[in-house]
């Protein structure tokens, strides 16, 4: 889902402006393009083009070297004694006319940022040099902290009063997972200011750890105190659509909230075998990873609405606020990703918890309709909506495909089969209604059949529904699958 050879073109032929930059980077890195990058995180973000004359002319970077343009970029802008403080940019390689180009998406950032020691801020001419001018310093400041609430930065709460369990908890892991990371040896003080988490006041310039702080590492009373609506509805809703058949309302830090999110997930949402290449790929998991994510990082943290997660019958609706930076439904191909909470956001990549910016967009569309039999929709206003469609085992192949492998054949049993599945499937004849398997088996209590007999079943693929896009439909009859008949065959 990257940036295509046409998009590439259209852009060049835009010219350079406010947030369009080309460079020449034939053999090497114009030692002016870290100048351009702290320019656009400072001013409104903007297009790199690596390979691209002043003029427009595509140059191209020379094949031999354009591998090792790209990892000395990325290694400067994580730099910071480069770019302070440091970032994550993705960096697409495309071909036009034949020559490779560099592609670089700079999004505005929350911080304001330095370019060895020096603040750089954007206008239509280029890249402006404003340290020693005070008033454009301060006004970069003060809007950084107006628009993006994260940074709102509380002096009574001080890196003491923050989870030193939870402190120690990403310091491992990072010691684990990436043994070379500086916050494996630092100290409480100095990874929380490493993060960006502790900043002065805009107006008084006393310190204090910002709502990103409190949010990330915050005890759960503190966090209720300096965000009070902060909550994660977790629903699961096929059999009681009216209220709910499981729930879980998270209101607790972050790093916690990303766990729980995915605990509910797992036990809600088949995982279909899928194999990639010779590797088996958890569809379900890479795509929720990236939702999960997207709930908490990409939330607008002084809206009073609650953020949804809503499972039904063969879609997952997401509904969270957002300061939007577009409206209506957005297209992969052509939209440019923007951050919301890019301090959360770093963090959380920092922790593995993220991929970087756009990828993991990216990754949710190239597997949602492996996954669910349909791509993912994806709506921008001040309440983003995903709507996710997911596979129901027992229903329709030919609605929801299933997802099967040569290393997993169809008679393959996914899920337990209990002493009441079996029951059930043994009184399978042709089609029945569900009062009719009901009184085949002796059950007087319809929730008790649902919860032990019916669901278990369809959830191992046993059984399907005649009506699959119509769950709760008055002439919904349930019979074997292919896989039921096999399993009775061996089992009998």
């Amino acid at each position: 889902m990257g940036v295509t050879e046409q998009q590439i073109i259209e852009l060049i032929r835009k010219g350079e402006g406010l947030d369009l930059e080309f460079k020449a980077c034939r053999d090497q890195l114009n030692r002016d393009v870290y100048e351009t990058v702290c320019a656009f995180l400072n001013r409104h973000g903007g297009t790199l083009l690596l390979g691209i004359q002043d003029n427009g002319i595509v140059q191209g970077i020379k094949p031999d070297v354009a591998a090792q343009i790209r990892k000395d970029f990325v290694t400067a802008i994580n730099n910071p004694q480069k770019i302070s403080p440091p970032t994550y940019l993705a960096v697409d390689e495309v071909t036009v006319d034949g020559k490779p180009l560099l592609h670089i998406y700079v999004p505005e950032s929350s911080q304001a940022h330095r370019c060895n020691g020096r603040i750089y801020d954007r206008n239509e001419d280029g890249d402006l040099d404003i340290t020693d001018h005070t008033v454009q310093v301060a006004q970069l400041y003060q809007r950084k902290q107006a628009n993006y609430s994260e940074n709102r930065v509380y002096p009574w709460i001080q890196p003491g009063d923050l989870r030193t369990d939870m402190i120690e908890h990403c310091r491992n892991y990072v010691r684990i997972n990436k043994p070379r990371h500086p916050w494996g040896n630092m100290q409480d003080m100095d990874l929380i200011k490493s993060a960006q988490l502790y900043q002065p006041h805009p107006e008084t310039g006393k310190m204090g750890v910002t709502l990103a702080g409190v949010m990330l590492l915050g005890a759960d009373d503190l966090i209720l105190k300096v965000c009070p609506p902060h909550r994660t509805d977790l629903i699961l809703r096929k059999v009681n659509v009216d209220r709910y058949d499981d729930r879980d309302l998270v209101i607790t830090n972050l790093i916690d909230s990303y766990d729980r999110i995915l605990d509910f997930v797992k036990k809600h949402l088949a995982d279909p075998f899928y194999l990639e290449g010779i590797e088996r790929r958890s569809l379900r998991d890479a795509i929720f990873r990236e939702v999960a994510s997207n709930l908490l990082i990409h939330r607008e943290y002084t809206s009073g609405a609650t953020t949804r997660m809503i499972i039904e019958y063969g879609r997952v609706v997401t509904d969270n606020p957002c300061r939007p930076h577009g409206f209506g439904r957005l297209d992969p191909a052509t939209t440019v990703p923007f951050q919301k909470n890019p301090v959360i956001g770093a963090f959380f990549r920092q922790i593995d918890r993220a991929d970087e910016l756009g990828s993991g967009m990216r990754k949710m569309m190239l597997y949602g309709k492996k996954y669910g039999g349909a791509d993912p929709e994806l709506i921008e206003g001040n309440i983003f909506r995903m709507v996710i469609s997911v596979p129901e085992f027992g229903a329709n192949p030919a609605e929801v495909p299933q997802i099967i492998s040569a290393t997993h054949p169809p008679e393959q049993v996914t899920g337990e089969v209990t002493g009441e599945v079996l029951k059930l499937i043994r009184a399978m004849t042709g089609e029945l209604k569900r009062t009719e398997i009901q009184k085949k088996l002796g059950l007087k209590h319809e929730d008790h059949f649902r919860e032990a007999y019916l669901l278990p079943s369809l959830n191992t693929g046993l059984i399907e529904m005649t009506i699959p896009g119509k769950p709760k439909s008055s002439k919904q009859k349930y019979r074997l699958t292919d896989k039921g008949r096999m399993f009775l065959e061996k089992n009998s």
